[in-house]
């Protein structure tokens, strides 16, 4: 075999070696980057593979998602988990243009065609240190309302009720008045 087969051969076994799909064994999210524990070829696991995401987006893979590496000049040695996807958990059937975050328990953002964004969960938490303000001409609420939860025991719907059957004593007589003329619907 001559000098130029041998470069040919090793220039195709390293680029045979730049790109492998591979399963997630371990992530570890504690430092700048995230490191990655990925089984690739048949007995080829590979430790401390650094983890690229999107600038603003990060998450951790659960053990069993599928990945795609980057090896640069096929060196095995030091490779880049350039995406990860969980085609178990994945939504389907979104529509062309749409964009979703998810989560394995079924928690999910969608942002929908037609400007609708869709919040998909059992708990939803907004946290803000000065003021949480809507701007909109009408804001629907399908169930109850309890304000000043932390010390009220009252729904708004409980407080209307309260409302509609309550009295006053009257000064000039002392009994009791009428139910409000105007009720809270």
């Amino acid at each position: 075999m001559n000098s130029q087969d041998r470069s040919l051969r090793s220039l195709a076994r390293r680029a045979r070696l730049s790109v492998a799909r591979g399963i997630i064994r371990l992530i570890a999210d504690g430092g700048g980057l995230q490191t990655a524990q990925v089984g690739l070829m048949a007995n080829e696991t590979r430790s401390n593979l650094e983890r690229m995401q999107e600038y603003g987006f990060t998450s951790v893979p659960l053990a069993g998602a599928e990945a795609a590496v980057i090896f640069v000049g096929g060196n095995r040695d030091h490779g880049l988990v350039i995406a990860v996807d969980d085609r178990r958990y994945r939504l389907k059937n979104l529509e062309a243009g749409e964009v979703a975050i998810y989560t394995d328990e079924g928690d999910s953002i969608i942002l929908k065609r037609n400007r609708e964004i869709e919040v998909n969960t059992q708990v939803f938490r907004v946290i803000a240190s000065d003021m949480v303000r809507f701007e909109t001409p009408e804001l629907q609420v399908t169930g109850d309302i309890i304000d000043r939860c932390d010390t009220n025991a009252h729904t708004i719907d409980g407080m209307r009720d309260i409302y509609n059957i309550h009295t006053h004593p009257e000064n000039d007589s002392g009994g009791p008045t009428d139910d409000p003329n105007q009720k809270m619907d």
